[in-house]
């Protein structure tokens, strides 16, 4: 590697200079002007962390999905011990919850577990899996992950809805079922 010379030192600066730009973007809600900031800058260094990170996060703000997913794989293959590369990565396998297909889902709950293996506490990602389970009808996994999302963080308001929620799913469920197992069948017999 060589050493970094006085006409090396413009451009890094300038590149520090444009990625805190593209930060202050993302901050303040621009997606589209940090996305124009970091995609010459993710040609030059796609390699670089920050620029792979905000530049998915852009996308993601911007309903890119595709594009999203196109840059945070090859980010979380060069920096796989990352959990918010893999947060952001699940959130662009996902796209909009309301529409994801099962495939969409089990790909963002992959990446969801993937950042879990990393850290165990990354902040939100048992409330989006809580979601995705909850999509999925999968009520007792859906609860168990609100509950951990809680013990994470005990403020979290929505957390704490949607963990009662699915207590009383499954209360509703179990319930339900009794009432099935004690009617009787066609020819008088109980199940």
């Amino acid at each position: 590697m060589s050493e970094s010379t006085e006409s090396d030192q413009p451009e890094l600066e300038d590149f520090s200079a444009r990625l805190q730009a593209s930060a202050r973007f993302l901050r303040q809600n621009q997606p589209a002007e940090a996305a124009n900031i970091l995609k010459p800058l993710y040609k030059l260094m796609p390699e670089n962390f920050d620029v792979a990170c905000n530049l998915g996060g852009a996308y993601i703000l911007l309903r890119k999905w595709d594009k999203a997913v196109e840059v945070l794989e090859v980010a979380t293959e060069s920096h796989p011990k990352n959990a918010m590369l893999w947060t952001n990565l699940a959130a662009a396998y996902l796209g909009r919850i309301e529409t994801a297909g099962p495939k969409q889902q089990m790909r963002a709950i992959h990446a969801y577990k993937q950042a879990l293996e990393v850290n165990a506490r990354t902040p939100n990602v048992h409330y989006h899996l809580g979601l995705i389970y909850k999509e999925r009808a999968e009520l007792e996994e859906a609860r168990d992950a609100f509950q951990q999302a809680l013990e994470i963080n005990p403020s979290d308001n929505d957390a704490l809805i949607w963990f009662n929620r699915m207590n009383g799913a499954l209360a509703e469920k179990e319930s339900t079922q009794k009432n099935v197992d004690a009617s009787p069948t066609e020819s008088g017999d109980y199940v």
